[in-house]
C-alpha cells in the first residue's frame, strides 16, 4: 500500500515507512537459550546488528536514582527475584543482571548507540521527570509514551525544561486512545482531530479484548492529521503482512529480524 503520509517530527526522518520497532530490542533463540533477556544491554546490542534502527524499551526508576530500561515493576519473571525496580539500586541490579545480557541504563542506551531512535514507555512515575531530562539532548531521536497521558506529559514537560531544542515524539496514553478510537467510530471528526494534533504516532493494540482497536477508519483518520499508526505486539508473520497491507506504519514485535526481512521484502 502507498503511504501519502508526511510525518511532523524528525524521528520519523531515518526512512520512509513501514517502520519495525524491536519490542525491548531483540532477543533470538539463540540469545534466549544462553540467558539473554529483554531490555538488557544484549539485546539492544542485538537489535542494532541486525540493522533495526527503531528500538521500543520501558523506563523504570532504581532506589538511588538512575533510569533502566526494564518493563517489569519487580525481578520476578527475569530472575526470580520479588524486589521491585524502586527498591533495587543500581549496583544490585547490574549484577543480577550481569549474566543476562547486562543492565543497561537510559543514559548508557542514549550514549552507546547513537543512530538508534528509542520509543520509551515510562512505566514508573517517579522515572518521568528524569526520562524527561535526559532525553532532552536527544529529542530528535526519542518518542515518549506511557499508559498514563499525565506521566507522558510530565516527561515531556521536564524534558522542555531541561532545555530541549524540540519536543520528543509522542505517542497517547490509554485515556486519550480510547477518546480517539471512539471519536472514530463514532464519526465525530473534529474530537478526533483535536486529540490527533498533540501526537506524533498512535501506538495501539490491533484489539484489546473483543474490542477492534485498528480498523480502516482509524487509520484514515490518523494519516490525514499526519499521526503514524503502529501496532504491537505483532509476533505472528501472517499478522505482520496484514496489518501492513491495511496500511500500519509500524510493528512493534519481538521478531524484529523476521519483521524487517519481510518489510524489505516487499
Amino acid at each position: 500500500m502507498i503511504r501519502s503520509i508526511a510525518p511532523r517530527h524528525p524521528y520519523f526522518a531515518a526512512g520512509d515507512p513501514p517502520r519495525v520497532l524491536a519490542h525491548r530490542g531483540l532477543v533470538t533463540a539463540e540469545a534466549a537459550a544462553l540467558g539473554i533477556v529483554d531490555n538488557s544491554f544484549a539485546a539492544v546490542a542485538e537489535a542494532h546488528a541486525a540493522g533495526l534502527v527503531y528500538v521500543e524499551s520501558d523506563c523504570h526508576l532504581t532506589a538511588d536514582g538512575t533510569v533502566v530500561l526494564f518493563h517489569d515493576e519487580d525481578l520476578e519473571r527475569v530472575a526470580g527475584d520479588p524486589r521491585r525496580i524502586s527498591d533495587v539500586r543500581l549496583h544490585e541490579l547490574e549484577e543480577v543482571m550481569s549474566d543476562r545480557g547486562g543492565l543497561i541504563t537510559l543514559d548508557q542506551a542514549l550514549d552507546a548507540f547513537p543512530e538508534t531512535r528509542f520509543n520509551l514507555d515510562v512505566k514508573a512515575e517517579a522515572a518521568a521527570e528524569a526520562v524527561g531530562r535526559l532525553v532532552a539532548p536527544h529529542a530528535h531521536r526519542v518518542l515518549l509514551t506511557s499508559f498514563s497521558d499525565d506521566r507522558r506529559r510530565r516527561a515531556l514537560l521536564a524534558a522542555a525544561r531541561a532545555g530541549a531544542a524540540l519536543a520528543p515524539a509522542t505517542s497517547p496514553g490509554s485515556a486519550t486512545v480510547a477518546r480517539i478510537v471512539a471519536a472514530v467510530a463514532t464519526g465525530i471528526v473534529p474530537l478526533a482531530r483535536r486529540a490527533l494534533r498533540s501526537v506524533d504516532a498512535l501506538q495501539i493494540p490491533e484489539r484489546q479484548g473483543r474490542l477492534r482497536v485498528v480498523s480502516p477508519r482509524l487509520i484514515a483518520a490518523a494519516h490525514a492529521a499526519g499521526v503514524e499508526v503502529h501496532v504491537w505486539t505483532v509476533n505472528d508473520e501472517d499478522d505482520m503482512t496484514r496489518l501492513l497491507d491495511a496500511g500500519v506504519d509500524g510493528l512493534v514485535t519481538d521478531r524484529g529480524d523476521v519483521a524487517l526481512a519481510l518489510v524489505n521484502s516487499q
